[in-house]
């Protein structure tokens, strides 16, 4: 049975834990760090706060996110996902869709509950 070693799955989420700054609100799932902060965006957050990389229930490891508070939302559509990114090298870290769709509206606040990203331990 093939296995990784706990450090493999770190490195790789660690990323997360050090180098992401801003999560976005975006209407459909973006694939690059432009459509995640421009084409896609509805509104953004800098308080991001990603912990450090944890064991994972099943097996693996994981990320929490935490519960963002104050989105500035910038757009009007339809949230459907969300866009984790790192601004001082322009790159999008990761994406995911949000587990109920948001309408939003320009001006106003949006606000996301905790969650987590993982790697499950390979089968």
């Amino acid at each position: 049975m093939p296995s990784l070693n706990n450090r493999v799955f770190d490195n790789g989420l660690s990323v997360l834990d050090t180098e992401a700054n801003r999560i976005d609100l975006t209407s459909q799932e973006a694939t690059t760090y432009a459509a995640a902060t421009s084409a896609f965006t509805l509104g953004n957050s800098t308080s991001l706060s990603i912990a450090a990389p944890s064991d994972r229930s099943g097996g693996g490891r994981e990320v929490v996110v935490a519960a963002i508070s104050d989105g500035s939302v910038t757009g009007n559509g339809t949230a459907t996902h969300y866009a984790i990114v790192d601004t001082s090298n322009n790159r999008l870290l990761a994406t995911g869709s949000l587990s109920a769709s948001q309408v939003v509206a320009s001006g106003n606040t949006f606000t996301l509950g905790s969650f987590t990203i993982g790697i499950p331990d390979p089968a």
